[in-house]
């Protein structure tokens, strides 16, 4: 194991194996669930080498640990003998705000990877059709496209195995909600009128295919009504019976009621985010720019996950999450400066990696190991992070996908009818955050 030290240091300090409830891990960080965090020894963690800082936010116990975390992570894992898949109920209750972003990003979070890979993907395609490479009649790009469209198109499916794990449902009955919403005969009826057994039932213009509240809604239900199926189903019938029934209840309420309210509270989600941003999309981009790294350093910017993938949805791209992502550069450049300019070893050598994931679109290990501790260079980056994302909304910049950072995400700003100013809007501003970063 290339990180047992570090993985034996980090479970002793965090109060042993049987101080935690759960452990994910993101792009840079390990996110324990803690059952008593005052066990942990926060400060002895702080100054570990191999962890950057530590970060307590939305119920979670995050140690940050850089992009190699997933390593660090699986060894952890390894020697405490945690099972993945599982996470013991917390006895903590969070506030409701707390709890939303829990949710949140114990949903999205599992997705990321693959986000970014289709987004790029279809951001590729929308180049290649723009330069004249391919015609959208091709068979490639046919094939393209259905790479670049499977998770999107199927998104009910795979929100609801990752909702399913975190409402703690069986993951099956999860995709196969997810599966009912987008069956071939139920999206060619969208925006029809049907019945179930005399009881209407209203689809949606735009069906469910893409779409996110409904099938999380609906998984949350799903998993109140399993826990009750299970007390009162005998054991020897539970694998077939409590998933029949399960879904015999949900489905059918989900077309009739969940579905309904949730496209309802969608439609309201994107009109009121859309209103705001249309008000001043410059301010917009400016106050988002200028505070989007401390969202960060909080987990609070898992609150724009979803409203951005229900702009998506219902508006084909979202221009509120668009106005961040010129963000990393500025703080890169802020970095690069200090690099070029310190004669301190140590911090050189922490800053080369730190510019090589900034690029990436990762920028934890520059704010919690460089800029935040020496203060003015974090307010900088904050100051030109504004300033980005004040250019982005003056372009009316907009994404079409979600999930790809840095340089990766340039392909995600490619309107699929063709480069417009938006994607130079863009690209300006990621050069004048790097330049005045610097």
């Amino acid at each position: 194991m290339k990180y047992e030290k570090l993985a034996k240091d980090i479970i002793a300090n965090v109060g042993g194996k049987e101080n935690v409830n759960g452990l994910t891990h993101c792009v840079t960080r390990l996110r324990f669930k803690l059952k008593d965090e005052s066990k942990a020894n926060t400060e002895v963690l702080k100054n570990m080498d191999g962890i950057v800082t530590v970060v307590k936010s939305g119920g979670q116990y995050q140690i940050v640990i850089g992009q190699h975390v997933s390593d660090v992570y699986d060894d952890v894992v390894s020697i405490a003998g945690f099972t993945v898949d599982s996470e013991e109920e917390s006895k903590e209750k969070l506030n409701p705000f707390n709890a939303f972003i829990d949710i949140v990003s114990g949903v999205f979070q599992p997705l990321l990877g693959i986000l970014c890979a289709t987004g790029m993907i279809k951001g590729l395609n929308a180049i290649l059709i723009s330069t004249k490479l391919l015609e959208s009649s091709s068979s490639t790009y046919m094939v393209l496209n259905s790479i670049a469209d499977c998770l999107f198109y199927f998104f009910p499916i795979f929100l609801g195995f990752t909702a399913a794990k975190k409402f703690k449902l069986n993951q099956f009955i999860g995709m196969a909600i997810g599966g009912a919403l987008v069956y071939p005969t139920i999206v060619g009826i969208a925006g029809k009128t049907m019945d179930f057994f005399g009881i209407t039932m209203v689809m949606p213009a735009s069906g469910y295919a893409s779409t996110v509240i409904p099938i999380i809604l609906s998984v949350y239900i799903a998993s109140k009504v399993e826990k009750l199926l299970k007390k009162i189903i005998p054991d020897v019938v539970k694998s077939f019976l409590i998933p029949f029934f399960t879904l015999l209840i949900v489905v059918p309420l989900t077309f009739i009621a969940i579905g309904p309210v949730a496209t309802g509270a969608s439609n309201i989600l994107a009109t009121v985010t859309m209103s705001i941003y249309n008000l001043s999309p410059v301010l917009a981009g400016l106050f988002l720019g200028a505070f989007w790294q401390v969202f960060v350093m909080f987990g609070l910017h898992w609150g724009l996950i979803p409203i951005a993938m229900n702009n998506i949805s219902l508006l084909g791209g979202d221009p509120v999450l668009a106005t961040v992502m010129a963000v990393s550069f500025a703080q890169t450049g802020v970095v690069m400066a200090i690099m070029a300019k310190t004669k301190d070893k140590k911090l050189k050598s922490l800053c080369i990696p730190a510019v090589i994931s900034g690029f990436f679109g990762v920028t934890e290990p520059a704010i919690y190991g460089i800029t935040l501790p020496k203060k003015k260079p974090f307010i900088v980056s904050c100051i030109i992070g504004a300033i980005t994302g004040g250019i982005i909304g003056a372009f009316r910049s907009t994404l079409y996908s979600v999930g790809a950072m840095g340089i990766f995400v340039l392909p995600s700003y490619v309107n699929p009818q063709g480069v417009d100013n938006g994607f130079y809007g863009f690209v300006l501003a990621m050069v004048v955050g790097l330049v005045l970063g610097f």
